[in-house]
């Protein structure tokens, strides 16, 4: 298919409507596992996992280094925190596969991968994610182990890809200079590769179906080019994955509202100097826009 991509607006989002929020109980609104964080980067799942409840998710659990994990229960008390061995490596324990996928059998959508160190077990947990059946969205670290897993992610329930250029390259196993070139062109053979809604993140943002539709985003703010910003982005579209909506809505709505946010903060506070942790509180707004 080499049709243009069409311009992700807010227009364009009345085509895919996000599931009207529930009210009744916490697990109705939707249960999200964040498996996120190290004793390097604990911030990872702190940034995830609350863009995911600005998004409208319920009920949070994360699953998390050990290391990370008395840091995470004080700085977000709205979750259940669970924390697991650290390998010899660095990265988790093999012991943790079991117990995170245990975790993720209850959920109603996994976020895997923002802030997880590298590690020879992170192949294994792919794996195990991929087997439970439970909608999965993956980032960072654990899209790096994933050319390995593909007969794995192809029995996955409608995942969700977030790579950069250098992700992407990885995941096509090419140059990171030839995503740059045509990351329309890469988010379309990564999807149809991995069967998965894809994100090409960068400048301009390249959403693909595993059908060969695509969509451009073109707002935003320069200010989201800073760390952190993606762990937020992948928590939003967790956060709207576990609220019930389909692969591809989560992933559109999420871009733009992570866009949008960078772009509101950019008023007030300038376009440069903003930081990750201030867009969630952005998202509830622009959601009741």
């Amino acid at each position: 298919m080499n049709a243009k991509p069409t311009a992700l607006n807010r227009a364009e989002l009345d085509n895919f409507p996000l599931p009207s929020p529930k009210a009744e109980d916490k697990n109705d609104k939707g249960r999200i596992l964040v498996v996120a964080g190290s004793a390097e980067v604990p911030g990872a799942a702190l940034l995830c996992s609350i863009a995911a409840m600005r998004a409208g998710s319920g009920k949070l659990q994360i699953a998390t280094d050990i290391h990370a994990a008395q840091a995470l229960g004080v700085s977000i008390p709205e979750a259940r925190i669970l924390g697991f061995d650290q390998g010899r490596d660095g990265g988790l324990a093999a012991t943790a596969v079991e117990g995170i996928c245990e975790l993720a059998e209850q959920a109603d959508a996994v976020v895997a991968g923002p802030g997880i160190a590298p590690g020879k077990v992170n192949k294994k947990l792919v794996q195990g994610l991929c087997s439970t059946g439970t909608p999965l969205i993956l980032d960072a670290e654990l899209l790096r182990v994933l050319s390995g897993c593909r007969r794995d992610i192809a029995r996955a329930d409608s995942p969700i890809l977030l790579p950069h250029a250098g992700e992407m390259a990885e995941l096509l196993d090419v140059a990171e200079r030839q995503v740059q070139e045509d990351p329309l062109a890469a988010g379309r053979e990564c999807s149809r590769r991995y069967d998965a809604v894809t994100l090409v993140k960068g400048r301009q943002s390249h959403a693909v179906a595993p059908d060969g539709r695509a969509w451009l985003y073109t707002g935003g703010s320069p200010g989201l080019a800073v760390s952190g910003s993606g762990d937020v982005l992948a928590g939003i579209v967790g956060g709207l994955k576990a609220r019930g909506a389909e692969a591809l809505t989560a992933l559109l709505w999420g871009v733009w509202l992570h866009g949008e946010a960078g772009a509101r903060l950019g008023k007030p506070v300038g376009h440069v100097g903003f930081l990750a942790r201030e867009l969630p509180g952005e998202i509830p707004a622009l959601l009741a826009s």
